[in-house]
């Protein structure tokens, strides 16, 4: 998708409020891929991303921001933790493993793009296989009727939803879950990859509805439409150049002097470095380079400054965006205004029990007040902060629905009522700031 800068922050102003910068930079350096793109063979060799730190307290949009911008162009997309890395030797797990697990999510992407190319035939051919179980349960109500038309007719049944319920024992593929390797020993193995190379592929018998039938069969015939070799090619060649790897938390493995644990940390960000720079990592499914992923590094960075990281990690960062925290104004506009927006979801929510639940503009309003407020008096945790006050303000509510056999009930949430159950929430703060 060749959006524009302007149109990728216009579509990340529908779920993300504010940090302008944040989306400007992300949005660049999202245009500049189809930009090298549409270079010479030569020239996309030398040009690489330009990898970015986002830096600003939890809750105000780093993750959100990525992610958003992963789904936008149908990226492969990872996010990890730099703190559940160890550096070699020391028992965890391996920096490598995040390029494995891009690998995995392109498989995973790719794939279910090739089963959506083919599930028009793979249904068809799952409702002939259960039409044909059917037939043999259902002799007696053939009568007359030829065995094609008979089947036909089932399958036409089987597609309008009319068997259901209906139980039957079919034969499905057998496949072993993954087996697990300890933190650090690289991917998971999968059994079943290895029978079905040996050309061992096992079946079992199932009793089950016909629905349930219609979905396992529908999946196991895509499966074999599917041309794996490229969906590999086709995985292996978005990781590489479209994969987006997010890592979080890298404030928290940026340390001042060589003492105690700041050794540790200072070996994860060297093992971290090669494959910012561009590297060769082996995965299950062939040799992924990392030369062209667009690494997003992230952290709240309180304590610790990006300075204390390496020189030459700091190098590949080129690009560094300071996030601000939310105003009142930013969490009035995260309550009304995106899609998804948290009022909507409860109301949504409540729905379900009859419950048809308003909130009036100063209700909003307030809402964002004592938002902004318990942020400023205790921990900063951003638009997160939202959840516990809808929560507490909503409990009430929520545990005296009725249930979707009562009638509708219209419930207005307006400013007094905010301050009626917030009450306890603020005195509580209150005491908190005097607790040591």
């Amino acid at each position: 998708m060749d959006l524009t800068p302007k149109q990728i922050v216009h579509e990340l102003n529908k779920y993300i409020i504010g940090q302008n910068e944040a989306k400007k930079a992300v949005a660049i350096a999202l245009r500049n891929r189809y930009r090298r793109s549409q270079l010479s063979p030569e020239l996309q060799e030398e040009v690489t991303p330009k990898n970015i730190i986002l830096k600003g307290p939890t809750g105000v949009g780093k993750t959100e921001i990525a992610r958003r911008l992963a789904k936008l162009v149908k990226a492969p997309f990872l996010k990890v933790e730099a703190t559940k890395y160890t550096e070699v030797g020391y028992v965890g797990r391996d920096v490598e493993s995040m390029v494995r697990d891009l690998a995995e999510c392109a498989i995973r992407l790719v794939k279910e793009e090739k089963t959506q190319e083919v599930s028009y035939k793979a249904t068809a051919i799952a409702e002939r296989r259960i039409a044909n179980v059917l037939a043999e349960s259902m002799k007696a109500e053939r009568g007359e009727t030829s065995k094609d038309v008979f089947i036909q007719n089932l399958v036409d049944g089987i597609h309008a939803g009319k068997y259901d319920t209906n139980v039957i024992e079919i034969e499905v593929a057998d496949n072993p879950k993954p087996l697990e390797l300890s933190p650090g020993q690289g991917a998971a193995i999968d059994l079943g990859s290895i029978f079905s190379g040996l050309g061992m592929d096992k079946k079992k018998k199932r009793r089950i509805t016909v629905k349930e039938a219609k979905n396992l069969l529908i999946a196991e015939e895509a499966d074999k439409l599917i041309d794996k070799d490229a969906v590999t090619e086709e995985a292996i060649r978005r990781a590489e150049n479209d994969g987006i790897i997010f890592i979080d938390e890298i404030d928290k493995i940026a340390g001042k002097g060589n003492q105690g644990a700041d050794v540790s940390r200072e070996g994860v960000q060297r093992d971290i470095l090669p494959i910012v720079e561009g590297s060769t990592v082996m995965t299950k499914y062939g040799p992924v380079r990392t030369d062209y992923i667009l690494f997003i590094a992230a952290g709240a960075f309180h304590v610790s400054k990006v300075e204390d990281l390496i020189p030459e990690l700091q190098g590949r960062f080129p690009i560094q965006v300071e996030l601000n925290s939310l105003t009142k104004e930013d969490f009035i506009s995260i309550l009304t205004q995106p899609q998804n927006a948290i009022t909507r979801q409860y109301a949504e929510l409540l729905k379900v029990d009859n419950i048809d639940l308003q909130f009036t503009p100063d209700a909003i309003e307030k809402i964002a007040e004592i938002s902004v407020d318990i942020n400023a008096t205790s921990e900063d945790i951003g638009a997160r902060r939202l959840h516990t006050v809808m929560e507490h303000l909503l409990e009430d509510i929520s545990f005296n629905a009725g249930g979707n056999d009562y009638p509708v009930i219209t419930v207005e949430v307006n400013a007094k009522y905010v301050e009626e159950h917030l009450a306890n929430m603020s005195k509580n703060r209150d005491l908190k700031k005097y607790v040591l």
